[in-house]
């Protein structure tokens, strides 16, 4: 068991939030009970995390999505109300880290999904260093072998824009929504780069620069940090630990 503060505090040493200019406030989020058993981590905090955890018995949910975003409405209607009726009725606390759980060399999402994918970085590029670039296993450098590698190993389908053909040595990757990270993995000097979405622009970027580009899902790149967090931080404070995977598409 331990207080709110101590978890928060831990958090924070960790993964040192104020470092980072984001999108949204890092750390506690919802204040609930003072005393934290059980935590329940997931990727973002919907709806249907928070009813899974309160159903679990949770004390303080871990998520990569909090409910607050720069720049969103500010009232507490529809979605929001439900939300936050929910959590502060069963006083459950949420916590929620964005780019500094991206960012984390350990246990960050980049850091996470290279070693759940097989490789290591030995590089970091683009803004606020969030990117990750590395050399790929020899066995995967073909799209196909690279592709179908990444979808057993995720459980889901990519989406390709093919470059040249060149051997895929380096590969660069920042999980979520980071297609615009494409042009500065090309100038790191990236043979492919893997994020969880693609737009318009990156298809033509990937037939006239040649380097290669996969999107494996926002969601799907973004289950393995909140993991890795909440088993160090659970290990640490001697909490139990349950990881709750809300099914996505996107």
């Amino acid at each position: 068991m331990a207080h709110r503060t101590e978890l928060e505090r831990l958090l924070a040493a960790t993964l040192e939030p104020t470092r980072f200019k984001d999108y949204g406030p890092n750390g506690l989020q919802v204040e609930g009970r003072d005393s934290i058993r059980q935590l329940v981590c997931g990727v973002t905090a919907s709806q249907a995390l928070i009813d899974a955890a309160i159903a679990s018995g949770a004390d303080a949910i871990l998520v990569h999505h909090g409910l607050f975003w720069r720049g969103q409405d500010g009232r507490v209607t529809g979605w929001m109300k439900q939300r936050l009726a929910r959590l502060l009725t069963h006083e459950i606390n949420l916590f929620a880290y964005h780019l500094p759980l991206d960012a984390h060399p350990e246990l960050g999402n980049n850091a996470q999904l290279a070693k759940h994918l097989g490789w290591a970085a030995d590089g970091r590029f683009g803004e606020q260093d969030l990117g990750f670039i590395g050399a790929l296993p020899a066995a995967l450098e073909s799209l196909d072998a690279l592709s179908a590698h990444v979808e057993e190993r995720l459980g889901r389908a990519t989406v390709r824009a093919a470059g040249d053909g060149r051997p895929l040595r380096r590969v660069a990757w920042c999980t979520g929504g980071a297609q615009g990270y494409f042009e500065a993995a090309i100038a790191a000097g990236a043979d492919v780069f893997i994020t969880g979405e693609i737009s318009e622009p990156q298809a033509h970027y990937a037939a006239e620069t040649g380097v290669a580009f996969l999107a494996a899902g926002h969601h799907a790149t973004e289950r393995y940090g909140v993991q890795a967090l909440g088993r160090q931080v659970g290990e640490q404070l001697g909490l139990r630990v349950e990881f709750i995977d809300i099914p996505n598409p996107a």
